[in-house]
C-alpha cells in the first residue's frame, strides 16, 4: 500500500488546527493565603486560609482574620468568590467569614456566593452578615448596590460526601478528628488540572488517608512535637493537652502523606509559627516516614 507524500504533508500541517480544537482545561491556582495556625495575631504569618482558582473564579477555604487582604494580595478580585468551605468552627478559621462576604459585595460582587460547613455555620454567618446591616443598607441606597442577602447561600452538613459538583470541580468531604469541635471537616478538591486535599485541623486521621488517596497536593496542618511543652506557659496544662489530641505531629503528618500515595505535601497551619523552628526542623519529622516531595508553606506562596 503507497502513501501520497501530499497526503502525509496535508495531515502534519493539520495537526496544530486538531491540537487547537482539543479544549485545555484551565489552570487551577493554589495559594496559600494564612499558615499560622491558631487566633492570635502575629507579625510574621496570617491566620489560616487557602485559595483554590478555577477557572477564575475564587474558591476559600476557611476565613482567618484578614482573609480578604491576603486575596488582594494573592491578585484574586473579591468580586470573583464563589465558593466558602469552613473547615470547622474555631474562629482562626471562621472569623472573617461574614467580612469577606461583605467586602466582596462592596467591591462589586454580583454573583452569588455558597459558604460550606458544619454547624453552626448558618447561624454565624447569619448573625456576622447582620452586624453590616447598618453598612448594607447605606451602600445600597447611597451606592445603587444590589441586595447583598439574595446573593448568600449557606450549605451547611454534619455529614462526609460529596459538596460540590459543578463542570471543572467536585468536592468532597471527610470527617477529622479535632477533638471536642465536632464535626470537622477535610477538602478535596478535584478539577481536570489537579487533585487539591485541605486537610483541616486535625490529629492522625484514617479518613484523611483514604480522602488524600493518590492526590497531586496535599495541605496538612502540623504541630512542632517538642515545642508543645513550652506552649501556654506553667499554667496551661488544658491548652498543652488539648494540643496533643487535636493537631498532627510532623511525623504522622508524613504517614498521611505516605499512605496516601499523593505527589506532593505542603505543611500549612504551622503551631507554633516560631522562626526559630527552621524548614529543615519541621521536615525532619516529616521525612521519618515520608520520601516524596514536601515543602512547609509560607503566606502567599503558590504551590
Amino acid at each position: 500500500m503507497s502513501v501520497d507524500r501530499r497526503e502525509v504533508i496535508g495531515v502534519l500541517a493539520a495537526l496544530p488546527l486538531l491540537a487547537a480544537a482539543v479544549p485545555v482545561p484551565p489552570p487551577t491556582r493554589v495559594v496559600l493565603l494564612g499558615t499560622k495556625g491558631g487566633p492570635t495575631p502575629s507579625s510574621l504569618r496570617a491566620t489560616p486560609a487557602t485559595l483554590i482558582e478555577i477557572a477564575g473564579r475564587a474558591f476559600v477555604v476557611d476565613c482567618g482574620n484578614g482573609v480578604a487582604n491576603q486575596l488582594a494580595k494573592a491578585r484574586m478580585p473579591l468580586s470573583r468568590l464563589a465558593h466558602i468551605f469552613v473547615t470547622h468552627n474555631h474562629s482562626d478559621h471562621m472569623a472573617d467569614v461574614g467580612t469577606l462576604i461583605e467586602l466582596a459585595w462592596s467591591s462589586g460582587l454580583i454573583t452569588p456566593v455558597t459558604v460550606h460547613g458544619p454547624p453552626p455555620i448558618r447561624q454565624i454567618v447569619h448573625d456576622q452578615l447582620a452586624a453590616f446591616a447598618y453598612d448594607i443598607a447605606g451602600r445600597i441606597r447611597e451606592e445603587g448596590r444590589a441586595p447583598l442577602a439574595p446573593l448568600v447561600h449557606v450549605e451547611e452538613r454534619a455529614a462526609p460526601g460529596v459538596v460540590l459538583r459543578e463542570a471543572d470541580v467536585t468536592v468532597t468531604s471527610a470527617l477529622v478528628d479535632h477533638e471536642t469541635i465536632r464535626p470537622a471537616f477535610a477538602y478535596r478538591f478535584d478539577t481536570p488540572g489537579r487533585s487539591i486535599v485541605i486537610s483541616g485541623d486535625t490529629r492522625y486521621s484514617d479518613n484523611l488517608v483514604a480522602l488524600a488517596k493518590g492526590a497531586d497536593l496535599l495541605i496538612h496542618e502540623a504541630i512542632y512535637a517538642p515545642a508543645i511543652d513550652h506552649m501556654g506557659g506553667e499554667a496551661a496544662p488544658t491548652l498543652r493537652d488539648h494540643l496533643r489530641r487535636s493537631h498532627t505531629v510532623t511525623e504522622d503528618v508524613g504517614l498521611v502523606a505516605a499512605r496516601a500515595g499523593v505527589k506532593k505535601l505542603v505543611l500549612s497551619h504551622l503551631v507554633p509559627a516560631d522562626p526559630a523552628i527552621t524548614d529543615a526542623m519541621w521536615l525532619a519529622g516529616v521525612r521519618k516516614n515520608f520520601a516524596g516531595e514536601a515543602v512547609v508553606g509560607r503566606d502567599l506562596m503558590e504551590v
